[in-house]
């Protein structure tokens, strides 16, 4: 395999187009009329346009992007993450078309792609899910049954979607009938499907999760957990490895039944390829699955961080057959890394995007720096994708150099013309509840109030 098309823009196919080409092999890129002057069309071999601005016509259209392949005599395939990564339909069509997929096959997508069918299979492997609602349909008078069994609150979650889309929290049986009207409607505006699901709401829970890779000769591994707890509106927007919270020393059974677990998800659904394990954890230490991501995840940086891979390179490899790299024991952390997500948004205005034109850019540079970035000087940030500009992420000797790292790489970031989020991750790294690794899903409230 060495022509290889990202479906994908911005920072996510920069960095894979640089894995690609590290490898020795032809980086292709498609882009949208929106993104003539983005960095990743130009950084690409050849790069193909596939549809005017609007996701469903460009990054979502899976007939312009296999046209665009077979155009230019692609063989494989790289979703990175979001649009098209998590649908099984696109790696069937990838595979009817004579191209490999470089993720896992549809058959683990979809099953995964079920939240309520991944508990059940989550379940079958013996690992622990959140008391909820099982594979039947979920209507509202179940619901409200269930509500009442397992007590208030309770939340409501879209059974084919992640990313904390259309989440809704009932908190007694006067909300909750609305709750299951916003989830629902939610879930199919976002996914295409209403189902939902119901699960018992943990208060303030850490949300940690586990890399794994698998290949296709029946060998899993995996690199360790990543801390993802700080959010705002479920959606990750600072993640670190390894969990300092895991890495006590009395915590090495928790981590050890944690990883244990994400393997046995893994191979009782035969994946493939590079996946994530997502769970919660309460203040008793009761760790529970709640989905698997199955693609690359936006902060694998952190993971490469610490183990000295190239999760991106290894995909490919993976998907072109080869075993995997390394056994179990020649993974160890080294260090400590922490991944800032930049976003075109306004915090101060519940993070609504905030789209414009950047006029000034410098990006930091010093030891243990990585930016990852599909960002220029000049650039237009449309309204049209996903308002992340770039990643900074720090590794250290240990969780405070990384931090003090972070610290500077912030002061030092420039990016003018419109709204980010910086302050708000200067303002996390000086918080003293962040310093001292006391984090939990409800921070960010602490850090804006």
């Amino acid at each position: 395999m060495d022509r290889i098309l990202i479906a994908n823009r911005g920072e996510i196919a920069c960095r894979i187009i640089r894995s690609i080409q590290q490898l020795g092999k032809t980086a292709i890129a498609v882009y949208s009329e929106a993104d003539v002057d983005a960095p990743h069309r130009h950084l690409a071999d050849e790069a193909h346009l596939i549809g005017p601005a609007p996701a469903p016509q460009s990054y979502l259209n899976m007939d312009a992007i296999l046209q665009a392949a077979a155009d230019s005599k692609a063989e494989g395939i790289h979703p990175g993450y979001g649009f098209l990564s998590e649908n099984d339909r696109f790696v069937t069509r990838c595979h009817e078309a004579g191209l490999t997929f470089i993720g896992p096959s549809p058959h683990a997508m979809q099953v995964m792609g079920d939240k309520a069918t991944a508990r059940q299979l989550a379940q079958s492997a013996g690992v622990p899910v959140i008391p909820g609602s099982g594979s039947e349909p979920l209507e509202p008078e179940l619901a409200r049954t269930l509500a009442e069994s397992l007590g208030y609150p309770v939340l409501l979650k879209a059974a084919g979607g992640g990313g904390g889309i259309g989440m809704q929290v009932a908190v007694s049986p006067n909300d909750l009938d609305q709750a299951f009207t916003t989830a629902q409607n939610r879930a199919r505006s976002a996914f295409g499907r209403p189902a939902l699901y119901l699960e018992k709401f943990l208060d303030a829970p850490r949300h940690i999760e586990v890399q794994i890779l698998g290949d296709t000769h029946g060998n899993y591994v995996h690199l360790y957990e990543r801390e993802c707890s700080i959010q705002r509106r479920h959606q990750k927007i600072l993640e670190e490895a390894p969990s300092y919270y895991l890495a006590a020393p009395h915590r090495q059974g928790l981590r050890d039944r944690m990883t244990q677990a994400a393997l046995a998800v893994a191979a009782a659904v035969d994946y493939t390829n590079a996946g994530t394990i997502e769970f919660l954890v309460d203040a008793e230490d009761q760790f529970y699955f709640i989905e698997m991501n199955t693609r690359l995840q936006v902060e694998h940086t952190v993971t490469e961080m610490i183990t000295g891979t190239d999760l991106v390179a290894e995909q490919i490899r993976l998907a072109e057959g080869a075993v995997l790299s390394w056994r179990q024991t020649d993974i160890r952390p080294r260090g400590a890394a922490i991944e800032c997500r930049i976003y075109a948004e306004n915090p101060a205005k519940n993070f609504l995007p905030a789209p414009g034109q950047i006029t000034a850019l410098d990006f930091p540079a010093g030891p243990g720096l990585r930016i990852d970035s599909g960002i220029a000087p000049g650039l237009n940030i449309t309204p049209y994708y996903d308002p992340m500009l770039a990643k900074v992420t720090a590794h250290g000797r240990d969780r405070g150099e990384a931090i003090g790292r972070m610290r500077q790489a912030l002061s030092a970031l420039t990016i003018e013309g419109l709204h980010t989020n910086v302050t708000l991750h200067r303002q996390i790294m000086d918080h003293a509840d962040f310093r001292a690794g006391h984090v939990a899903t409800d921070f960010l409230a602490k850090v804006l109030s």
